[in-house]
């Protein structure tokens, strides 16, 4: 029973996270509309495709865990073409510095633990040290829904800090925290619940401030949810996202927001 309950429970994960790897697909359809990456940054992209990756990894070796793995196969693809269309869009410099990140995280910090891991330990060591590597980037990357929620705090406004990628937030987070635990898998669990108690938190500060009178200060784009926000036109700001995240949130989330799980 708590099988066939924890594999409807992660299907349906698997489905939320999708969206929430999607949600830049706006965003990045007006970067190719106008040949320009403006002022957003790739460096949420670059870390959610690490995740994502690891997230896969960490699916394929611990049995059982093939519904980690499916979603975050699908993040892998989701964030390449989002990286890629920062190298092809981006100026000469931030292609230079995305490529760097790029080479450095996304194939050499893969590449070696992958290897570290695969080649020197078996088993439940394996795994565990796996799952500490993919759990731990995760709640680095929710210090962006957490400079979010700060610079809502500060302005009085939710404009950077759109409440479906909040939803999104609570809903991947809470979904996944469920399967963590039906699945006993605390490497799942803790990020994940991280990820909905912000979700929680950002939906308040919704409610609170979304009536309230804005407060002019300036504001700077590594303030904004798990992926970034644009300094472009106020009626065409559109927030990037990295699942667990999905972390993401930037995000979405992601992702963060992070929709890595």
């Amino acid at each position: 029973m708590a099988l066939g309950l924890s594999f409807v429970v992660g299907v349906i994960g698997n489905v939320v996270s999708v969206l929430v790897f999607l949600a830049p697909v706006k965003t990045f359809w007006r970067i190719v509309r106008t040949r320009s990456t403006e002022e957003f940054q790739s460096f949420p992209y670059v870390c959610t495709l690490l995740s994502s990756a690891l997230w896969t990894y960490y699916g394929i070796i611990k049995a059982g865990a093939y519904l980690v793995a499916t979603v975050n196969g699908f993040g892998i693809v989701a964030e390449s073409v989002y990286v890629i269309l920062f190298l092809v869009y981006a100026p000469q410099k931030s292609k230079i510095n995305t490529a760097a990140m790029v080479g450095a995280l996304d194939i050499g910090v893969l590449a070696g633990l992958i290897l570290a891991t695969g080649l020197g330990m078996k088993g439940d060591i394996r795994i565990d040290v796996v799952g500490f590597m993919c759990a731990g980037l995760n709640i680095v990357m929710y210090g962006s829904p957490l400079a979010a929620m700060r610079t809502v705090v500060r302005t009085r406004s939710v404009e950077y800090m759109p409440f479906f990628l909040s939803f999104f937030l609570l809903l991947n987070g809470g979904i996944w925290s469920l399967y963590a635990l039906l699945v006993v898998d605390y490497f799942l669990l803790v990020p994940n619940g991280i990820g909905f108690l912000l979700g929680i938190a950002q939906l308040v500060l919704f409610a609170i401030y979304r009536n309230a009178k804005p407060v002019n200060i300036t504001r700077n784009t590594s303030t904004s949810l798990e992926d970034g926000l644009s300094q472009g036109d106020d009626n065409d700001r559109e927030p990037l996202i990295s699942p667990s995240n999905y972390d993401h949130q930037q995000h979405p989330a992601s992702s963060s927001s992070s929709g890595h799980v």
